[in-house]
């Protein structure tokens, strides 16, 4: 899988995956930022990542972990 920042639903559960134990609602964006770059197929630059984008990937991780 080549995941891009774009890709939010797919990280959020990637993400999910990753850190079951962790509550996504108290994950600071620098934390989340280097996690999601060091997903296995994540393969974008990191400049292209702004802080409404990790808003919505938090916010689609929230998600995931309350289904």
């Amino acid at each position: 899988m080549d995941l891009r920042w774009t890709d939010v639903s797919d990280i959020a559960i990637e993400l999910y995956d990753a850190h079951p134990d962790v509550d996504p609602q108290y994950v600071n964006f620098v934390d989340l930022r280097n996690w999601v770059m060091a997903l296995e197929g994540f393969n974008d630059q990191p400049e292209r990542c702004g802080e409404k984008i990790l808003e919505a990937i938090q916010a689609a991780w929230i998600e995931e972990a309350s289904d």
